[in-house]
């Protein structure tokens, strides 16, 4: 469940290559974009910083070819829902103050403070993606906007390629690599922005008291 957590969430470390929150940027720019990349930085930075809530219906695909698919609701600052459909048991969400990864089949429930993991960073506010360190590359593929990018600067190569919509910039999915060179993409699908979402989406319930017995359940 934990590799399938941290594979939803690969977006999460584009707000890492944006310099984190709390953390001051470098002083320049990488030299290695040119000036239309670091426009094209730009602009999706200001996308994502111009989201406060965001809704939609994610499909994950994992190495094998097996696919998972949900629902997904964001909240700025600091709240996230991912709900898997049957059969998958998994559940995540955040409160704003800490992540819960639930088996609702076992009834368990993992829980790791919003600041301890990359969540914290991408439902922050202030995304720069202009003075990153590990974006390595933005391309551009017909109507598609690529950025190629790494987990740490430990890397040389990178482990995490998003795509967007281009002009217009909106995200469509992300493709993460893992450490033995497995690939997983969660592709998102009908995206409605500045929707008005109900407080208790980000509460995670009881999982040993049948839905319905507490208020907006």
């Amino acid at each position: 469940m934990i590799r399938r957590f941290a594979a939803l969430f690969g977006l999460v470390l584009l707000a890492v290559a944006a310099g984190g929150a709390g953390q001051p940027p470098p002083p320049a720019e990488a030299a290695h974009l040119s000036q239309a990349d670091l426009a094209d930085l730009d602009k999706v930075s200001e996308y994502l910083n111009s989201i406060h809530t965001l809704q939609g219906d994610f499909v994950q695909i994992d190495p094998n070819g097996d696919t998972d698919q949900g629902r997904f609701y964001l909240a700025k600052p600091g709240r996230l829902r991912f709900e898997y459909d049957p059969p998958s048991p998994l559940l995540i969400v955040s409160d704003g103050r800490f992540v819960s990864v639930a088996n609702t089949k076992l009834k368990h429930v993992d829980r790791y403070p919003l600041s301890a993991t990359p969540l914290d960073l991408i439902v922050g506010d202030n995304i720069d993606l202009r003075h990153s360190k590990e974006i390595l590359a933005v391309e551009h593929q017909s109507d598609t906007l690529i950025i190629l990018a790494r987990t740490s600067t430990n890397r040389t190569k990178a482990n995490l390629r998003l795509e967007f919509t281009y002009p217009i910039i909106e995200l469509r999915e992300w493709t993460v690599l893992d450490d033995q060179g497995l690939k997983t993409t969660v592709a998102l699908r009908g995206l409605e922005q500045g929707v008005a979402l109900n407080d208790s989406l980000f509460v995670m319930r009881d999982l040993r008291k049948p839905i319905g017995t507490r208020s907006g359940e």
